[in-house]
């Protein structure tokens, strides 16, 4: 056994001679209570999509039908600048499988197809030992500029995750702590020194009939002080229980480590998380009570000092899951209101081998099934807004002020024209809003306010701010309606009609109904310091009072 260890170890060394591009500047990354920061102290949002690498195979996916400098390439080109790489446990333990070439995991499977996608996508690749080729797809996501967060996924390869797999919770078939511990020591002693690796993830999706709260202070805490000395520049990632939905003990009782600057925590949050409700309940009454249920659990450490990664989110991006469809529209509302790092679920367009099923599509993959394309455009789009930071260290170009955000899209409420109309349109050409205690929507440093005239007519813009059709309330359940009365007294609520210009409609949904959707009528209210450009002209307040002299 000893030497088994020693041999590994010289396996590990020669292995660590692999050098990697030092593409990423300003690392290594830090926190500064609630953010992670550079070196220089300037917040950097974690945008992050999720790349599997712990399946059967034990290889990245989608290398048989694109090469992976292609593949880090399309991540950079779709906005994200992070990947959160999977990993499963006996890669780091089991010398014999981190010795086993692709082409023979693949021999071993029968995937002869795969093979020759490989071997003709990624030829440098086929006959690397498992180890090396993982190592190789970290090193080609540094050349191009992309960070990379280490996720202990399982511990046997496979499929994850079930309350039953062995692989759930300290103790399990698979999931012996020591060895555990042993691996992240070994993982993160390999990629010491490689600058694009910024985190570690210790464990994901902590679960099963064996889970509770003292293990998980005394394995974790163990956990985590391994990987910080081991490689004291990355992050380390703690996840929750319940499948890492659950962080709720931490508000009783913090963690106890020797290390400060470098403790974040991670959440996931899907709509099957909540089953069907999304689908069978109220979307306001869903929304709200599963958001307030988030910040329970896990949102309220953001107010204690701490970054929350939300490491798993997703949808169907068929478009036809309405499930999915209403959770997403809600998640979106709270990850620009937190401003939270995040990393979408998945990269991956198809499997090579998935629960006994070859070439498994993934309909929460970005890319389709070839990994030629995106899969679907208009989800890309509303995530941008999500992948640049609004507020944090360094990032103060304005006072704080409010953009107006609409999650459907991922558009936000801007101004066009000297008197508008009102449009949706891109959330940095939004210009700065505030929401006064009065409950007026004004555009900072002007006296334009949004006004509702009409029933079912385009929203107004007017500078007459002090008449009850320029009061904006926040109402339903979801607290995402903004509801108003014209001046014949008809409540309204902001609406977006098909060519995106804000109109004002009978407010809708908001009683206990389940077969409508109130999507087009979600606005959040977000703050920022970031500087947008407005698109259309602003007239000044001390304009204003010059126009208001020349007319008496």
């Amino acid at each position: 056994m000893a030497r088994s260890i020693i041999s590994f170890f010289s396996f590990i060394s020669i292995l660590s001679l692999l050098t990697l591009t030092p593409a990423v500047s300003a690392l290594p990354l830090s926190t500064s209570s609630r953010w992670i920061v550079d070196e220089s102290g300037q917040r950097v949002k974690l945008a992050c999509v999720n790349w599997v690498s712990h399946l059967d195979t034990v290889v990245a996916e989608g290398l048989s039908k694109q090469p992976v400098d292609a593949i880090a390439k399309r991540i950079t080109s779709l906005g994200f600048n992070c990947v959160r790489l999977t990993w499963p446990l006996f890669l780091a333990t089991n010398e014999t499988l981190a010795a086993v070439t692709v082409r023979q995991s693949f021999q071993s499977l029968g995937l002869l197809d795969s093979i020759s996608g490989i071997q003709s996508n990624n030829p440098a690749l086929v006959d690397l030992p498992l180890l090396k080729a993982y190592q190789a797809v970290v090193s080609s996501l540094g050349s191009n500029n992309v960070m990379v967060i280490l996720d202990n996924h399982l511990s046997k390869p496979g499929w994850c995750c079930s309350n039953t797999d062995g692989n759930g919770f300290f103790g399990d078939q698979y999931f012996n702590p020591d060895l555990w511990i042993t691996g992240l020591t070994r993982m993160a002693t390999l990629f010491k020194g490689v600058s694009n690796v910024v985190g570690m993830s210790l464990r994901n999706e902590l679960r099963g009939p064996k889970q509770n709260v003292n293990d998980w202070y005394k394995y974790m805490q163990r956990g985590a002080e391994a990987v910080h000395s081991a490689n004291a520049d990355v992050l380390v990632i703690l996840s929750g229980l319940s499948f890492d939905t659950d962080l709720s003990f931490l508000a009783k009782r913090p963690v106890n480590l020797t290390f400060a600057g470098k403790t974040v925590f991670e959440v996931h949050w899907y709509g099957f998380s909540d089953g069907q409700a999304w689908q069978s309940g109220n979307p306001n009454q869903v929304c709200g009570q599963v958001y307030n249920n988030v910040k329970r659990k896990s949102g309220f450490l953001l107010e204690e000092g701490f970054p929350l990664f939300v490491s798993e989110f997703g949808a169907d991006q068929r478009g036809t899951n309405v499930n999915d469809n209403r959770y997403l529209n809600c998640f979106m509302a709270a990850a620009a209101e937190l401003d939270v790092d995040f990393a979408l679920w998945t990269l991956v367009g198809s499997y090579y081998f998935r629960e006994g099923v070859v070439g498994a599509e993934e309909y929460y993959g970005i890319l389709n099934w070839d990994w030629s394309d995106i899969r679907n455009s208009s989800l890309t789009q509303r995530l941008s807004v999500l992948q640049s930071p609004l507020q944090g260290p360094g990032l103060s170009q304005s006072r704080m002020h409010k953009i107006i955000f609409h999650p459907a899209t991922g558009l936000c409420l801007l101004k066009v024209g000297f008197l508008g109309p009102l449009k949706l349109g891109p959330c940095s050409q939004s210009g700065a809003w505030t929401y006064s205690s009065r409950k007026v929507l004004t555009l900072k440093g002007t006296y334009f306010c949004i006004q509702a005239n009409e029933l079912n007519k385009p929203a107004a813009v007017g500078i007459l701010c002090t008449t009850t059709n320029s009061q904006w309330d926040i109402i339903s359940d979801s607290k995402l309606h903004l509801q108003s009365k014209t001046t014949d007294g008809t409540e309204v609520c902001l609406d977006v009609d098909s060519s995106n210009t804000v109109v004002t409609s009978s407010c809708k949904c908001l009683s206990r109904d389940n077969s409508c959707d109130p999507a087009s009528q979600w606005f959040k209210l977000v703050d920022s310091t970031i500087n947008t450009t407005p698109t259309g002209p602003i007239l000044e307040i001390t304009s204003v009072v010059h126009m208001i002299e020349a007319t008496n």
